[in-house]
């Protein structure tokens, strides 16, 4: 399967990131950017954006761009470090890209930044490569 046909299959049935409104502008081995705009529901009671948000939108990256290889991959150890806040309106885009791939282990940076390209989130992800393929 193709990385596109790999996240088509994972956005069917992905729920969470279609409620997060992900938008899909790449698709590649070992690499995914994704698009989303902040909604007045996913801010805290600060009336920025929810930490879980910049969160998991790429976190949804690093699971597109680790699947893609062909292999089934899931996260073992993640950590984000947010630079900027986010409001109601705001759009984002999360960058995913392989730093290391191994037989069973891989590591993944992911920038989440304006379009402007203005840094708000560093994300690290290790996954770990089952030996199950996409079919």
């Amino acid at each position: 399967m193709t990385p596109t046909q790999i996240t088509d299959a994972m956005m069917a049935n992905d729920t969470f990131s279609q409620w997060l409104g992900v938008e899909r502008l790449e698709d590649g081995p070992g690499r995914s950017v994704l698009r989303m705009t902040i909604r007045p529901e996913m801010l805290n009671g600060f009336g920025i954006a929810h930490g879980g948000i910049t969160f998991s939108l790429a976190d949804s990256a690093l699971a597109f761009a680790s699947n893609s290889r062909g292999r089934h991959a899931v996260s073992v150890d993640t950590s984000i470090s947010h630079t900027r806040p986010l409001r109601s309106g705001d759009v984002v885009v999360a960058t995913a890209e392989e730093e290391h791939l191994g037989s069973r282990i891989a590591i993944y940076r992911v920038t989440v930044a304006r379009p402007d390209g203005e840094l708000v989130a560093l994300f690290k992800g290790t996954v770990f490569r089952t030996e199950r393929n996409w079919e």
